[in-house]
């Protein structure tokens, strides 16, 4: 009898621990704090994604395309296929820098930044997919430059979401954690699609490699696509095409304060077209620079894939950091490692240099991307976070091309392949004298926008 009246006593008890357990769970999801990391997490998903396509088309579509091209029977050369592949590179660029800004102040109205990311994230999926199909190299070509102004574009809708997702004080974290896991995830399908490159035939493995990376891009789009939702809007207009010609022209050209802290934001603008324009030469010429100076493409491959690895845990301590010492410190000291890698790079002539150069690269790589954009979030209005960013999207496609363009020039006027990291330490040392100058104007911008948010908060909690 007693041991029965235990026995029934114990198993109370324990229904009674698994019910509070219950509770405390329903409890925790149901938090602010969890809801917001929820959001952030998912926002930070879809940086893993659509970081698979990214490395897809910097290291394995080019060699496809080039053997389309050559294979082709037009009588067309590895040269020829070189420079198509390289205009379509350019109209690429040339297409998203017009349109981002133009659909980005689309998506200031309320409820339609959500539509806008998922239809573009969807046509890049598909385009991916689709690139498996057999066909000639026009239609490749064609069906590539789709696929990558939709991927180009949902980037702009998706940093846009960051001020909806996040609070200041997160921001810098939460931006870096995209770069950092979107690092390490485009590893994954890369990693399968080279096995699958280098040991199947390539009319079984192309197709299989370009599904795998569409697949890998869907799924982790579909979690941010249906659980987010737009929290600072403007209100609709009677003629919103119109409307959205005027905000552009307003934001960036009219001395009006059409927006707000605009000349913070174009000081910005200017400084971050400088040092991120010496960014993306390295990442573009780091190859063809190691090649030149007869390094073994072996070797250069691998240490471009340190440079992932060494990225990903540097830019989730740059976002832990950025919690203690400001954002602008740390996006000052990137720009300063950067210009030494620059000058690193003249006298460069081994290849343990490159491979120190390369760690060296992924140490701030993810970083000054990172903070950049979260630093962006802080110095705008929120309401109007599609249009500038899509205007910051110009200042970064713009920048993709004239880095390239000065180091070309240098290297054939001066027939020395060091010489022409010259342009990238001079980019790096005006955009760093423009930032500085940056960082002290916004910088009451900023305090005032953390002392509202902070006000906000509070009659939050205490409703």
């Amino acid at each position: 009898m007693e041991n029965g009246i235990e026995t029934q006593t114990a198993g109370n008890g324990a229904a009674a621990a698994a019910l509070s357990r219950a509770e405390e769970r329903v409890r925790r999801k149901s938090s602010p704090v969890y809801k917001q990391k929820k959001k952030e997490l998912f926002w930070i998903l879809y940086d893993v994604g659509n970081s698979a396509f990214t490395l897809l088309v910097s290291a394995i579509i080019p060699i496809y395309f080039n053997a389309l091209v050559t294979g082709s029977g037009s009588g067309l050369t590895e040269t020829d296929a070189t420079a198509i592949w390289g205009y379509a590179a350019s109209g690429v660029t040339l297409c998203v820098a017009v349109i981002s800004p133009i659909l980005g102040s689309f998506t200031d109205y309320g409820g339609m930044k959500k539509p806008f990311f998922f239809f573009s994230a969807i046509i890049g999926v598909l385009g991916c997919a689709a690139l498996g199909i057999p066909m000639g190299w026009v239609a490749f070509l064609a069906l590539f430059v789709i696929a990558k102004i939709a991927y180009s574009v949902s980037l702009v809708f998706y940093d846009a979401m960051l001020p909806d997702i996040t609070d200041l004080k997160r921001v810098d974290m939460v931006s870096s954690k995209g770069y950092a896991w979107g690092y390490i995830g485009s590893c994954i399908p890369f990693i399968l699609s080279i096995v699958l490159v280098l040991t199947v035939d390539t009319s079984i493995s192309m197709p299989a490699a370009f599904i795998i990376n569409a697949v890998w891009w869907l799924a982790f789009t579909i979690p941010l696509a249906k659980t987010y939702k737009q929290k600072h809007f403007i209100a609709p207009v009677k003629h919103a095409v119109k409307d959205n010609f005027k905000r552009l022209a307003c934001a960036l050209f009219s001395k009006d304060k059409c927006v707000k802290n605009r000349k913070g934001i174009v000081l910005f603008l200017i400084a971050f077209f400088l040092y991120i324009d010496g960014v993306y030469t390295v990442i573009d010429m780091a190859t063809s620079f190691g090649t030149a100076l007869g390094f073994d493409s072996t070797g250069l491959l691998l240490a471009l894939l340190i440079t992932q690895f060494v990225a990903f845990p540097s830019a989730i301590i740059f976002g832990k950091i950025a919690g203690k010492v400001s954002n602008e410190k740390l996006i000052i000291i990137s720009i300063c490692a950067y210009t030494f890698v620059g000058i690193f790079a003249i006298f460069m002539h081994s290849m343990w240099q490159f491979w120190v150069l390369a760690v060296m690269v992924g140490l701030f790589q993810g970083g000054i991307q990172a903070l950049s954009r979260s630093y962006f979030t802080k110095i705008i209005p929120a309401e109007h976070a599609g249009t500038l960013f899509g205007i910051m999207d110009i200042f970064g496609k713009g920048a993709a091309f004239l880095g390239t363009l000065l180091v070309s020039i240098v290297t054939q006027a001066t027939n020395s392949v060091n010489l022409g990291a010259i342009p990238i330490v001079c980019l790096f040392v005006a955009g760093l004298a423009v930032f500085i100058v940056t960082a002290k104007y916004n910088k009451q911008y900023i305090k005032s926008a953390e002392e509202a948010e902070n006000a906000e908060e509070a009659k939050e909690n205490a409703e």
